[in-house]
């Protein structure tokens, strides 16, 4: 169901239309067939693979993972002008890809707000559409693809935390087990020794933490 109010465009969850940039009819949205077999299940634990030359991702790992994003365009007066919920098909620190069958231009600046996990505090960004994806819903998958800009209030940190949480947990767990962090006169001392030891081991080891090498 498509409800316009007060000149803004506004998309439910699994429908699609064309913002005010141009205008197409609006139409269920079908989850691409090609795509099924790998698409993530919502609410499933993400999958953490590495960039597959995708640019949107850059250098980052991916999450094959499937959570609502909110979606709007704003109007310049404080209001939204278009909005939509989509889901994504993967995330990265760096970008995102949607699921849709309705395209907004290339180059279109966004903002946008999601979550992780049920319950978690939203991720906030300012993001560009930087690449889309027209195959046949019945051959592939059909979206478009998000590189986020800048990010509201550090939510960036949860994104990290879905690639480098478990790591980094064990890391810091077994570092605070050692004398000398025993040895430390308080938790800000300590905080900061876990810090420079894990930059020690980054700048040490030819693994990729990342990638959790």
């Amino acid at each position: 169901m498509v409800v316009q109010r007060k000149g803004a465009t506004t998309v439910k969850a699994g429908t699609a239309v064309r913002g005010p940039e141009g205008t197409e009819t609006p139409r269920p949205f079908v989850p691409p067939v090609g795509a099924s077999r790998s698409a993530p299940t919502p609410g499933a634990a993400p999958r953490i693979e590495m960039n597959q030359g995708e640019p949107e991702h850059r250098h980052f790992p991916r999450a094959q993972l499937a959570t609502h994003f909110d979606l709007w365009v704003d109007d310049g007066a404080g209001g939204r002008r278009f909005s939509a919920n989509l889901v994504s098909i993967n995330v990265s620190v760096s970008g995102a890809f949607l699921a849709s069958t309705f395209f907004l231009p290339m180059g279109t600046v966004v903002r946008t707000r999601f979550a992780l996990e049920e319950g978690a505090a939203p991720v906030e960004a300012r993001a560009e559409i930087v690449r889309e994806e027209r195959g046949p819903e019945e051959e592939g998958r059909s979206g478009f693809a998000l590189r986020f800009l800048d990010f509201s209030g550090q939510t960036e940190v949860a994104l990290a935390r879905l690639f480098l949480g478990m790591r980094l947990r064990a890391f810091t767990e077994d570092y605070l087990k050692s004398q000398r962090a025993r040895s430390l006169p308080n938790e800000l001392e300590r905080v900061i020794d876990v810090m420079a030891a894990w930059e020690l081991l980054k700048a040490t080891t030819p693994g990729d933490p990342w990638r959790g090498e």
